[in-house]
């Protein structure tokens, strides 16, 4: 189906994509999408494995410029700006959009170094101190770090180092933050903290999130995007397409398409 049929559309808009195909060495792993990601808000991107969440989210700050083969055709529209013109220097795309990993990734530095170098290779020159606290404040982890900010951030918990990247990501000020599946390494009571986070966040970033965790989606995010996979005739692989997008609570209690209902009853994925 044509992803632009169910398109939604919102009067502030963060992101959009407009008729967005992103190939792997001349093969496509998404084709055509259009959505448009609105501000101020947490949208997740859900589907089963293979159907470009990932991909499309790193789309939105030109992570995949860093992997050999990756073309996209379409926009990419950041505050009605094409990401990927010529002119547009990826390096500040990625600073006023950040990103969270999967895995926690913090610096081989001290705690207090994960916040402040960054900030300083982006020019910060205020209080350094301050910004530290106050964006582990922000991350929810400065409770589990004041004491110790000296110590490597490998001496933390993993769900500690994740909320310690949430931090890194904070402190170089960005408008937006990208989470790639955050919770999915961490034990329970990390992930119902990083949850947590995101919704003191919403109210000052826009945020954008991939999950396969249904219930996670639910009840974290505003919106929901759902993408499937499809063979292809003559072309190794699936290619994904968005099917739907739509408020959470819609996507979830009457969807549009069968294949987003058959998604969130577990009949596949």
């Amino acid at each position: 189906m044509d992803s632009k049929a169910t398109h939604n559309t919102s009067p502030q808009i963060c992101i959009g994509m407009e008729n967005v195909t992103i190939e792997y060495n001349g093969s496509p792993a998404v084709r055509n999408i259009y959505c448009d990601i609105p501000s101020e808000k947490v949208t997740a991107l859900i589907g089963p494995s293979g159907c470009g969440k990932s991909t499309v989210l790193r789309s939105f700050n030109r992570m995949n410029d860093l992997i050999e083969g990756c073309t996209l055709k379409g926009k990419v529209l950041f505050e009605g700006k094409d990401i990927y013109a010529k002119n547009v220097d990826p390096v500040e795309v990625r600073r006023r959009i950040g990103m969270v990993f999967q895995q926690p990734n913090p610096f081989p530095k001290s705690i207090y170094e994960n916040i402040a170098f960054g900030a300083r290779i982006n020019g910060y020159t205020g209080d350094m101190d301050n910004l530290v606290e106050q964006s582990l404040k922000q991350a929810a982890v400065w409770e589990e770090c004041k004491d110790k900010l000296n110590e490597s951030g490998y001496s933390l918990s993993g769900g500690q180092q994740q909320r310690l990247c949430i931090a890194r990501t904070i402190a170089t000020q960005p408008e937006v933050i990208l989470m790639d599946e955050p919770c999915s390494a961490l034990d329970p009571i990390s992930t119902l903290k990083i949850e947590e986070t995101i919704h003191e966040l919403k109210s000052r970033f826009t945020i954008v999130i991939v999950t396969h965790n249904m219930q996670q989606a639910l009840r974290v995010s505003d919106m929901t995007a759902f993408y499937n996979a499809e063979e292809t005739i003559g072309m190794s692989g699936k290619v994904g397409y968005l099917v739907e997008f739509s408020e959470t609570q819609k996507i979830f209690n009457s969807p549009k398409e069968k294949a987003t209902q058959d998604y969130i009853q577990g009949k596949f994925g």
